[in-house]
């Protein structure tokens, strides 16, 4: 059951433009609210008040129906023996978001529904590297599916992943070794996998790394404002059509070619055999929305009697990235169930300020306050950390085991249960540590990742790509999971990402988890003051290339 009903959580969950983001500090100043509302107030933004969480702020594009409609007509005119199965004589009179007046969107949508469930949910036109005129003509001529998918899909494989909503629509498809004709030869010995979305809905970032790109000769006939560029992790092509941003993404790291880690330069050509394949697959119109402003985020009337929390941006001292410290935001980015289960539970530093001597599975304190470590130091590239590297989400952990005296049944401290933070779709490949959860709604369209889970367990319960989950719903249990067993600390890595016109971005999860945890218990929590004490030291002993297998290994999502 959901914590609320979906007419509370319309307004409290609008994402986007917060007036807080991009304010940094650093370890050590003095009055941290005071720097942050001096802050805003440079930035031209209202201060805030000092207990005051914000939703995003969310800008919805205009979609150019008519020239979707007019790239389709020229795609199916393209093959004439199908082109009567296609209606281009629209009525109208009839109003732009009526499909009446398209019908030849309506016959595309039955169509490529059989292939891409719900893509007439899709208010945006539907790109896919997947040729519906081919397909039609295939089918007609009795050619079987598992013959004719891959001839129109460019030689990518059956969609990994196809999920269309009222905020537009995400899909990943994947390239085997060896296939797809006049590639060069590559080391990478996985199928590469290839992310694309596009989105009525964009979150207004303040992104000191937004907009950034070279553009692709030999893609510029077809797409003249394409953008390619590298960003935390994945390489990207960003582009403008129809009104509507759309991204394409494959994770790859800029460094040498090897066969368990798919290098930037291997991925490039496969991007842009999809991108050149690219045709439209669906989609329908809607009526026209307005963008959503940042509102104040609702929070319980009755303090708690003890949950307490350090700021946001309020790293353990010399624990940021490059001796930067975090990312200063007040932004619930929405409304969600709390992931873990049972209360109470800790947000902290897994890596950080404990002492080096003791065993993995009891890092991390289990005590208030709370603390951000968004930012803390690690080799991943986070564009809203102030040094551009950081941790890319929140580290967390349930509560011990009472002792056995207390009476308390049934706690085994190997299965605390970790929930899904709301109704969404699962995006997880078999034997992958971490699990996504995509929500796709008329106000949201956001990403939340678990990590650090047992994959053979998530394999065994169906926690695969596709599934629909509810909130609340148990999807793993709290472990210790990197690329192996023992990989890491006991706890849940937990993090946001949010739709721009640079792909997903990771954002600063420490407050939207702080309303959620708020929520749970029936309480507010206390902010206290910044985190005074002795430099941080390491907590375990790491090997040296741990950042590095995370980046290659445990952020498969």
């Amino acid at each position: 059951m959901g914590l609320t009903s979906n007419a509370q959580r319309i307004n409290i969950s609008r994402v986007g433009k917060i007036a807080p983001g991009g304010v940094t500090l650093k370890s050590g100043a003095g009055s941290f609210f005071a720097l942050l509302q001096l802050a805003l107030l440079l930035l031209g933004a209202t201060p805030l008040a000092a207990d005051e969480f914000r939703s995003p702020a969310v800008s919805v594009v205009r979609v150019d129906w008519r020239a979707a409609f007019d790239q389709l007509r020229a795609e199916i005119g393209a093959q004439p023996s199908v082109a009567t199965a296609f209606t281009f004589v629209g009525r109208s009179r009839l109003a732009a978001a009526d499909p009446r007046s398209m019908p030849a969107l309506v016959q595309l949508n039955a169509t490529t529904s059989q292939i891409f469930t719900g893509i007439g949910r899709s208010p945006v036109p539907v790109l896919l590297p997947f040729d519906a005129a081919g397909y039609l003509e295939a089918r007609w001529a009795g050619t079987p599916e598992s013959l004719a998918l891959p001839r129109v899909q460019a030689d990518f494989r059956v969609a990994d992943l196809f999920d269309a909503g009222p905020a537009g629509y995400d899909a990943v498809f994947s390239l085997a070794p060896g296939t797809g004709s006049g590639l060069p030869q590559r080391i990478f010995a996985k199928p590469v996998e290839v992310q694309i979305t596009g989105s009525l809905l964009t979150y207004d970032l303040n992104d000191p790394l937004g907009g950034k790109g070279e553009p692709v000769k030999s893609l510029a006939a077809q797409f003249p404002d394409l953008r390619r560029f590298i960003r935390e992790g994945y390489v990207r092509y960003a582009f403008t059509r129809f009104g509507v941003p759309y991204v394409v993404s494959i994770q790859c790291l800029d460094s040498a070619p090897r066969p368990r880690r798919l290098a930037c330069r291997e991925a490039y050509p496969v991007a842009e055999r999809f991108l050149k394949a690219l045709r439209v697959a669906g989609g329908l119109p809607s009526r026209p929305r307005a963008d959503i402003a940042s509102e104040a985020v609702e929070r319980p009337a009755v303090a708690s009697a003890d949950f307490t929390y350090r700021p946001p941006g309020d790293l353990i001292v010399r624990s940021g990235s490059r001796k930067q410290s975090g990312r200063i935001d007040y932004t619930a980015y929405s409304q969600i169930r709390f992931p873990l289960q049972k209360t109470p539970a800790f947000a902290h530093s897994q890596s950080f300020g404990l002492r080096k001597n003791d065993r993995l599975e009891e890092f991390g304190p289990t005590s208030y306050p709370w603390q951000d470590n968004f930012c803390e130091a690690r080799s991943f590239g986070v564009g809203q950390c102030p040094s551009g590297f950081g941790h890319q989400g929140q580290d967390m952990r349930p509560a011990p085991c009472p002792p056995h005296d207390e009476g308390v049944e049934h706690c085994d401290p190997k299965q605390q249960v970790v929930v899904a933070a709301r109704d969404a779709m699962l995006i997880r490949e078999p034997k992958q540590q971490a699990a996504t959860l995509q929500i796709n709604t008329r106000n949201e369209h956001i990403r939340f990742r678990y990590m650090h889970m047992d994959p053979k367990a998530m394999d065994a319960d169906g926690v695969l790509n596709g599934r629909h989950v509810e909130e609340g719903e148990k999807i793993g249990v709290v472990s210790n999971y990197l690329d192996r067993p023992n990989g890491t600390t006991r706890h849940l890595h937990f993090d946001v990402q949010v739709f721009t016109r640079d792909g997903w971005l990771w954002v600063n999860p420490y407050v939207t988890l702080i309303s959620a945890y708020e929520r749970l218990i029936r309480g507010r929590g206390r902010e206290i003051g910044p985190h005074v004490g002795p430099a941080a030291d390491m907590a375990h002993a790491l090997p040296e290339d741990m950042t590095r297998r995370e980046v290659e290994e445990g952020a498969e999502n």
